[in-house]
């Protein structure tokens, strides 16, 4: 008997989250309810922990051995490899329908060709030259604890889309063959700590004014939903991973543009 997503327990929704965020072998440990990928995004930013912390690590430990602009060039791959370039192929699928669609139904179509566009090419190298330049700006172990904050944080922003919107296709249209249910209360408070948890600790430790950190993102975000919400009225995994990324790119344009002193 098939499971809902309410009698799946809690382990297997995390696991399932890993699976699906990540191309990680996570599976190999066990096989969740196929209920459970309609919570993924309740532990979305759980997910950011780890490609954070891998990005992070690479940042760090790599620029003792190795030029600093190669160090960050090998850790945003290390994210693509764990991710599949998820949210990059969202990202770019995201550019090419809206740039090239002019109407609901033609952006739809655009983004889920799975053959990618100009505007999608371009979009994609504009946003690692720019991500890559950001990152580079900020000293190694500060950008280290800058991208481990930055990842869950900007995931739980854009999570919050799920609430704002509807899903713009029909389920059985879904990429994923599965439509995120709409979180309560109890997993929104759980999204919460997950994203601001790095980001406290690394205002904290970095000892900088937290505000646009904080709230440019969000507003970042939210201009982004207008966008949508406008062009399709709804939401897609394509919109979500697309608006993550452009949200975490915020937050190192905001460390990076900030006239900041940093401390030896």
């Amino acid at each position: 008997m098939e499971l809902n997503i309410d009698q799946t327990k809690w382990y297997d929704r995390i696991l399932a989250s890993f699976i699906f965020f990540t191309r990680l072998p996570f599976w190999k440990l066990r096989q969740p309810p196929k209920a459970c990928y309609q919570s993924v995004v309740e532990h979305w930013p759980l997910t950011g922990w780890l490609t954070g912390a891998l990005m992070g690590a690479t940042i760090y430990f790599g620029s003792v051995v190795m030029p600093y602009y190669l160090v960050v060039v090998l850790a945003i791959l290390v994210r693509v490899l764990v991710t599949g370039a998820l949210h990059e192929d969202g990202l770019a699928d995201f550019i090419d329908g809206f740039g090239g669609g002019s109407s609901r139904q033609r952006i739809l179509d655009i983004m889920k060709d799975s053959r990618i566009g100009t505007y999608g090419v371009l979009g994609l190298i504009f946003y690692l030259l720019i991500l890559a330049a950001a990152i580079y700006s900020i000293p190694p172990y500060y950008a280290a604890l800058m991208v481990f904050a930055a990842d869950p944080y900007s995931k739980m922003i854009t999570s919050q889309l799920i609430l704002m919107m509807p899903y713009a296709r029909r389920e059985e249209e879904a990429k994923s063959k599965t439509v995120y249910r709409k979180f309560d209360a109890k997993a929104g408070i759980s999204l919460a700590l997950q994203g601001l948890l790095p980001m406290a600790a690394f205002i904290y430790i970095m000892d900088i004014p937290w505000e646009a950190i904080i709230f440019i993102p969000a507003i970042v975000m939210y201009l982004l939903y207008l966008y949508i919400w406008k062009k399709l009225g709804g939401y897609t995994g394509d919109c979500c991973g697309a608006v993550c990324l452009l949200v975490e790119l915020s937050v190192y344009l905001c460390i990076s543009l900030y006239n900041y002193s940093w401390p030896l």
